[in-house]
């Protein structure tokens, strides 16, 4: 599939809730809210999506994510899948992890599993963003 990291990011709005993960060699922040209203920015060190809510601020490097990933997995807290986009840099590392929010363990929001599954399906289980010409 070509398209960028933009416009895969603006159909992350129909995702719902989530728990935005960002993993440092010393810290881990996660954040619980959803991907709307983002703006951009050109920067001599990249193009950024940014996001601004009541509590917490996003910035994205788009010219540093390299890959995009869809992985399912197991809860580690409850028997119930787990689904996650993870944003891969050139190491192959995880710059940003997003995670389907659930309310109760393994209860998520209506239609979160299946617009997940529909943007698997769409992008594939991993893909590789064009570049992002112009904002």
């Amino acid at each position: 599939m070509t398209a960028t990291l933009k416009e895969f990011l603006e159909t992350c709005e129909t995702l719902g809730t989530l728990r935005l993960i960002v993993t440092s060699s010393a810290a881990v922040l996660e954040a619980r809210g959803s991907i709307r209203k983002l703006f951009y920015a050109e920067l001599p060190k990249g193009k950024y999506a940014n996001m601004h809510t009541d509590i917490f601020e996003f910035h994205l490097n788009m010219d540093a994510i390299k890959r995009v990933k869809f992985e399912t997995g197991e809860s580690k807290r409850g028997n119930f899948t787990t689904y996650a986009i993870r944003f891969l840099d050139e190491q192959e590392q995880p710059a940003l992890s997003l995670f389907l929010q659930w309310g109760k363990p393994g209860e998520y929001e209506p239609g979160q599993v299946e617009a997940w599954q529909a943007l698997q399906e769409q992008y594939g289980e991993v893909w590789e963003p064009a570049p992002v010409e112009a904002l």
